[in-house]
């Protein structure tokens, strides 16, 4: 079996080299190129991820043995669902959304939820159902890269796109301090609990799983602008053949 260090150093390396910042879309987006209805689509089609965490960390928390073990991975419940009502991380999202001029109960009912987005996170929700909490616990562990991501994305939408309120970043700046805790809350379990070589391979293919999960959302976001600007063009390419008479 491979040494602690070195089973910690495949795990930064997948989360380093495979994390979703050098999707292009996240690169567009972190540069500023992104259009409002791009930035929209996705703020629409990541609520459908978001509102999912809460209920992956609930399986998983099924899956932990005891009581310490449960009481700190419900407190991941708790940060997106919040103690109360108008609390909690998915509130914060939804108070994007608003900030980018979506209707919130729009967002609620996930009509704008696109097919490859939702068969990505049915994948990641099903995949902590059924796999071990090693491997569930191990898949979280994409927040080794998250804080990075949130300062990146808090800066570049200040910068890029003033349109949006200020105040409909809490999340992003919310979840630099959170994300840096419970990945290494994770981490820790994940060293733990991987004793064998047969552990440690399962752990970081299931790390590397999540990012492709991740990089799957993105993908069909992507997609679905490029769909746009097709029809588009064949629409004005149809209206610009009706104008000269032809067909």
């Amino acid at each position: 079996m491979n040494g602690t260090a070195t089973f910690e150093d495949r795990l930064r390396a997948v989360a380093r080299e495979r994390y979703h910042d050098r999707h292009p879309f996240n690169v567009r987006m972190h540069q500023g190129e992104l259009t409002p209805a791009e930035l929209r689509r996705w703020i629409s089609n990541r609520f459908h991820y978001q509102r999912h965490i809460p209920v992956k960390d609930a399986l998983i928390t099924a899956k932990l043995e005891t009581p310490a073990l449960r009481r700190m991975w419900l407190r991941r419940i708790h940060d997106h669902d919040g103690a109360a009502e108008g609390e909690g991380g998915i509130e914060r999202w939804l108070r994007l959304g608003e900030a980018a001029g979506l209707d919130r109960a729009r967002l609620m009912s996930g009509q704008d939820v696109l097919p490859g987005v939702a068969l990505a996170v049915d994948g990641y929700v099903n995949f902590c159902r059924l796999r071990s909490p090693l491997e569930a616990v191990a898949a979280s562990l994409t927040e080794l890269s998250a804080p990075d991501i949130m300062r990146t994305r808090t800066a570049a939408f200040e910068r890029h796109y003033r349109w949006i309120d200020g105040d409909g970043l809490a999340y992003f700046r919310t979840r630099v301090s959170q994300g840096r805790r419970d990945s290494q809350e994770a981490l820790a379990l994940v060293l733990q609990w991987a004793r064998t070589e047969g552990d440690q391979d399962r752990a970081v293919a299931a790390l590397a799983f999540k990012c492709d999960v991740l990089w799957s959302l993105l993908d069909a976001v992507d997609h679905a602008g490029s769909a746009d600007t097709t029809d588009a063009e064949d629409t004005k390419e149809t209206e610009d053949e009706t104008e000269d008479g032809t067909q």
